[in-house]
């Protein structure tokens, strides 16, 4: 008998336990009361009425990230690829999740799928693989209002790959190596261009350098030549003020030296006799050049001496003798 009451404890206390329902964060328990939905347990601890309240479904609340598998798609062009699809989506109502649609993630799909195909099939091969963004936002745009009545918000759809054809592959690799090649050469004549104009500058810039620099030296030559030609002329006039201020204390010094010794001779007080010696020896200084014709005063005509006098100094200077003429006083 004790064995039967602790084993209908156990299972009471087992059912209690399992009554209690505890919702974690970030989700949502959908309760449904004999069959029918009930309420929305949100985040905490709850108690359940057993065989009469059920959970119909566990939701989680956090976004999702789905990787579908790539799918045909042709272009208008009629060029067919593989393009997989990657889909960010949050649950926001769990009883429209529960109740709105069989197998969700499935429906996901097959709709990206079918709204990818329609989306490509209007653009051509060059726009689909240059405008990504613009296929990421319409098909975000159109899975996003298809699923608000499944209780899902679709939150960013991005094409992970873009398999073209291998011929188109290969053909677009072979665009893409020409136009390389053709950048290469573009920018290799670019660089020659600039490469012959920063020449053509440095010697322009040479050339008016060493213009410049003839042109200073001509400059300072001149001013040398002229600096010169200054002082030459400086030093020719100082010595001609030099040589004209000699000639004039010369002359000075000839005259002071005659002033004085005619000073000395009036304080001496010489004879008739010496007066006419020394005019005797004037004369004969005089005759001692090529003068062929001498006039000499009355006084000194007397003079025993002087055509001696003059006869030798005709003779030591070789020129004709000189005729005398009296002269009276």
């Amino acid at each position: 008998m004790e064995y039967v009451v602790l084993i209908i404890l156990v299972v009471l206390l087992i059912i209690i336990i399992r009554c209690i329902k505890i919702v974690p964060q970030a989700h949502v328990f959908v309760i449904e009361r004999l069959g029918s939905f009930h309420a929305e347990w949100q985040t905490g601890i709850h108690f359940m009425i057993p065989f009469i309240y059920r959970v119909a479904g566990k939701v989680s609340l956090k976004e999702k990230v789905v990787d579908f598998k790539p799918q045909p798609v042709i272009t208008k062009d009629n060029v067919t690829m593989q393009i997989d699809t990657v889909v960010f989506y949050q649950v926001t109502n769990a009883k429209q999740y529960i109740y709105g649609v069989e197998r969700p993630l499935a429906a996901i799909e097959n709709l990206s799928a079918t709204t990818l195909r329609n989306i490509i099939g209007e653009m051509e091969l060059d726009s689909t693989l240059t405008s990504r963004d613009v296929i990421n936002t319409k098909i975000t745009a159109i899975l996003d209002q298809a699923t608000d009545r499944w209780g899902i918000k679709v939150n960013r759809v991005e094409l992970k790959n873009i398999l073209p054809p291998r011929e188109i592959q290969d053909a677009m690799e072979k665009q893409m190596k020409a136009e390389r090649e053709r950048r290469e050469k573009i920018l290799q004549a670019e660089g020659d261009k600039k490469s012959q104009v920063l020449v053509a500058e440095g010697e322009k810039e040479s050339q008016i350098l060493r213009a410049e620099a003839k042109k200073q030296a001509q400059i300072l030559e001149a001013e040398a030549e002229k600096q010169a030609m200054i002082l030459r002329a400086d030093a020719v006039r100082e010595q001609k003020i030099l040589e004209a201020t000699g000639e004039a204390q010369a002359i000075e010094l000839v005259q002071q030296a005659l002033a004085d010794s005619l000073v000395k001779l009036n304080k001496a007080a010489p004879s008739e006799k010496v007066i006419q010696l020394k005019a005797l020896e004037s004369f004969s200084k005089a005759a001692d050049g090529k003068a062929t014709k001498i006039i000499i005063p009355s006084e000194i005509q007397g003079l025993a001496g002087l055509a001696a006098g003059l006869k030798g100094v005709v003779d030591d200077s070789g020129t004709a003798e000189p005729e005398y003429e009296p002269v009276d006083d």
